[in-house]
């Protein structure tokens, strides 16, 4: 693992519970509770996009996630749509801050996080800052935390 990503990998145990024993009663491991864990998952995802780490960033997508960027106009619904955006999308060395960030859980096994974030983003060697509108929900699936859905668009 990068070092860079050691910490957010303890969070990411933190909030999937991967870090502690599930009773013997087969009680449900505990709901995502808005607005922090939320903000955590975020966090793991712009951890990976800032770090340039194309898998880290794909791997966070469910096999079955619908992407709906802010700098492409089609769909993205497949691993190999989804890499091939983020491809060409690390290349402006992105990072993405959050503005007005909302939350509001689903259940115990999804959470929606919408809102506005900016990307500071490189290009032609010049920086820059998009400014977009967001929704990622995310889905617990056999105990992982997965972006099942992301929209985002460039703020008007």
């Amino acid at each position: 693992m990068k070092p860079a990503l050691a910490g957010t990998a303890a969070a990411l145990l933190l909030v999937t519970g991967c870090g502690t024993s599930q009773a013997a009663t087969d009680t449900p491991a505990p709901a995502v509770q808005p607005p922090g864990d939320a903000k955590a998952l975020f966090d793991r995802w712009n951890t990976s996009l800032a770090a340039g780490d194309l898998d880290g960033v794909v791997d966070q997508y469910a096999a079955d996630a619908v992407l709906l960027p802010t700098v492409a106009g089609e769909v993205h619904d497949t691993r190999a749509e989804i890499t091939e955006y983020f491809e060409h999308f690390l290349e402006l060395r992105p990072s993405g801050t959050l503005v007005e960030p909302k939350t509001r859980a689903l259940g115990p096994d999804a959470v929606v996080l919408s809102g506005l974030y900016d990307f500071a983003v490189t290009a032609d060697g010049e920086p820059d800052t998009v400014q977009a509108r967001m929704t990622f929900v995310f889905e617990r699936r056999d105990g992982r935390w997965t972006i099942v859905e992301h929209h985002s668009s460039r703020k008007p």
